[in-house]
């Protein structure tokens, strides 16, 4: 089980740029690392010069983006290699949720694993909410799980899509063994079906279990 997402809200830090990848997102230097410190590398080719100090034109570098907890993207984010730290180096970070047009396949499933929400917009949602942000000192949105919906910094409100089920096992505070378990019941009638209908496939010393 994990803590339980409702929504995610506060400041939105906006990336307009497309194929975003997962070598981008977390560097392979920063692999090396403990997983609790990979916040530290997010973006660190981009974050941290050659002397490892901080670009301060870079928007994570820059209040109040430190604080992001939202992060806007353009089509195709997570993209690349499959590196599963790439979710874990955002949610170091503090980032709960990645809103883009699209995602790679590969990072939207390992985002989901681990509890980042990864919403999907339209295209036109995502323009005005780059519009908003760009517009605002201290840009600040709300995502609802609930409704799958997102506020914009200028208070519009746009729909978002992720499966019901994901959305459910989120705000329940569910992770894919708790998942599982909760399909018990249909996953053992299942076994008991195929038991009967081809015993052949399965142990003797299971058969003879099942029918004490």
């Amino acid at each position: 089980m994990r803590q339980p997402v409702r929504e995610i809200a506060g400041v939105m830090a906006a990336m307009p740029m497309a194929d975003i990848n997962t070598d981008a997102i977390i560097p392979s230097v920063w692999l090396r690392t403990a997983t609790a410190d990979m916040g530290k590398g997010l973006f660190g080719g981009w974050r941290y010069d050659e002397q490892d100090r901080e670009r301060p034109d870079f928007i994570l570098n820059r209040e109040p983006y430190r604080r992001a907890r939202v992060l806007l993207a353009d089509e195709n984010f997570g993209c690349g290699s499959s590196r599963e730290a790439a979710v874990w180096a955002l949610a170091q970070f503090g980032i709960g949720c990645v809103l883009a047009p699209s995602f790679a396949d590969i990072f939207y499933e390992n985002a989901f694993r681990n509890g980042l929400v990864a919403a999907i917009i339209d295209t036109g949602a995502y323009r005005a909410l780059r519009a908003a942000a760009q517009d605002r000192a201290a840009p600040t949105c709300r995502v609802d799980l609930a409704t799958l919906t997102v506020t914009g910094p200028d208070g519009a409100t746009y729909p978002f899509s992720i499966p019901v089920s994901r959305a459910q096992a989120l705000m329940r505070g569910d992770d894919e063994i708790a998942m599982t378990l909760s399909r018990l019941p249909a996953i053992e009638a299942h076994y008991e079906r195929r038991r009967a209908e081809s015993g052949w496939l399965f142990p003797a010393a299971l058969q003879r279990s099942t029918a004490s």
